[in-house]
């Protein structure tokens, strides 16, 4: 076997094989004996058809076979004998014929980890948004798990308004005929939610308890039912009950219900998450500036076969989220095809900042210690809440390992380029005010 090795492009390079004539003889032998024992060909026995009339009707099945044979058993061995770093699955690009006697020859294209040498990495001027702390969140916080714990009561109040629940009997009419799915009983229907037709909830608020009212209402034409689409209905409303949403006090006794004995202890606790929160959504934010100033000093050709992974990665970190909040990516709209034209450029920004960081690794000479992998490890297991020892143990498998190396030296990488970078820090930009809406309609 020959093979020739030429660049195509930095992340790309063509393999040129030559076969002998004799181990292409070898392998159309094999396959033909492999297709002889099962060839059913009318009016020869099975196992007996001669080898001219095996060659005259199963020429193509050996040739793919013998095909696919010669790739498998040239291929791999030619990237390791040549040192090439292919990622991904070869592309054949040209072949001869399978023929007796002759050479086989094919072309093998694939993508290689691009080598990366970077510059200009030193000195980056920075801008990182200082840390200021707002007296509001926790307060905001507090209400919105007041408003989680509260609790639906009976009002002896007499009129319905928005934000409370009703209880109600309807029934639909739809040119004076009622339909199917539009009569209920005892229906809780929270009025401002956005739950009913188009105009029904507006309706019933100012009902009052044991009041009967007929309600208008036009459905959509893009509702679901085609019958109804777009047709004037009217419903036969009875409000039955009325209830409103009472809220806990906020006391010791309600902070008891998060796991802390008293209100400041739970305050104090919110404080810091929000604190911790807030911090890491700062640094993460300096980092993106970091990596992105790295790129547009370090222009990087990335393989096809690295952004397809990182997009499979990341797909699946997605799905995994939705999941632990029982929920899925398909309710928000989200399929693999969509998400990889979406996020693709996110990908490539992601795969090149990595093969960034990990070349001035390198060229830094930053590594992983063993004490730090080991203090890795623990850190992981406190915040998993998981054994150590079964972190160690997930750990110790070779891929594991090798990913959590690389880890660690990309942390210790973003900490020695931020101690050589210019940052400096500014004030954290106000959102802006929302357009007003009437203003915006009238104009």
């Amino acid at each position: 076997m020959n093979v020739k090795v030429e660049d195509v492009s930095s992340i790309k390079k063509r393999l040129l094989f030559e076969i002998d004539p004799e181990k292409v003889d070898k392998e159309i032998s094999r396959a033909y004996k492999k297709i002889g024992k099962t060839a059913k060909v009318k009016g020869f026995r099975a196992g007996k058809v001669p080898a001219s009339v095996l060659e005259k009707y199963y020429g193509a099945q050996m040739e793919q076979e013998v095909l696919t044979r010669l790739i498998n058993d040239t291929y791999f061995k030619a990237l390791d004998e040549n040192d090439v770093p292919a990622i991904g699955e070869p592309n054949i690009v040209d072949s001869s014929g399978i023929n007796k006697g002759e050479v086989f020859t094919y072309e093998a294209e694939v993508e290689i980890k691009p080598e990366v040498t970077a510059k200009d990495y030193t000195g980056l001027s920075l801008e990182k948004e200082k840390f200021v702390t707002d007296a509001k969140v926790v307060g905001d916080r507090l209400e919105e798990m007041r408003r989680s714990r509260s609790q639906l009561e009976v009002t002896s109040r007499k009129k319905a308004r928005n934000g409370d629940s009703v209880v109600i009997d309807f029934e639909g009419f739809v040119d004076g005929e009622a339909f199917d799915g539009g009569k209920g009983e005892d229906y809780l229907l929270e009025l401002g939610s956005g739950s009913f037709i188009p105009g029904f909830e507006e309706q019933v608020v100012g009902m009052k308890r044991e009041e009967s009212k007929d309600v208008e209402v036009t459905f959509p034409e893009a509702y679901g039912q085609a019958e109804l689409a777009g047709k004037p209905a009217v419903f036969k409303v009875e409000l039955k009950e009325i209830k409103e949403k009472v809220v806990p006090d906020l006391n010791d006794e309600f902070a008891k219900g998060f796991g802390v004995d008293t209100l400041d202890e739970l305050k104090t606790e919110l404080q810091k998450s929000y604190e911790t929160q807030e911090k890491s959504r700062v640094d993460n934010d300096l980092r993106e500036k970091l990596v992105s100033a790295l790129i547009e000093r370090n222009p990087v050709e990335v393989p096809e076969a690295m952004i397809a992974k990182q997009l499979d990665y990341m797909y699946e970190n997605i799905s995994n989220r939705m999941q632990s909040q029982g929920m899925s990516v398909e309710m928000l709209g989200i399929t693999p095809e969509n998400f990889r034209e979406n996020y693709r450029q996110t990908a490539v920004e992601q795969v090149s900042g990595n093969l960034i960081l990990e070349a001035i690794g390198r060229q830094e000479g930053i590594q992983a210690a063993e004490s730090e992998i080991d203090a890795k490890l623990e850190e992981i297991s406190s915040m998993a809440n998981a054994p150590l020892e079964t972190v160690k143990k997930y750990y110790s498998a070779p891929e594991a390992r090798v990913g959590l190396m690389a880890q660690i030296a990309e942390e210790k990488v973003i900490s020695f380029l931020l101690d050589n970078a210019k940052v400096k820090e500014v004030s954290p930009k106000k959102p802006k005010k929302p357009a007003d809406k009437n203003t915006k309609e009238g104009a």
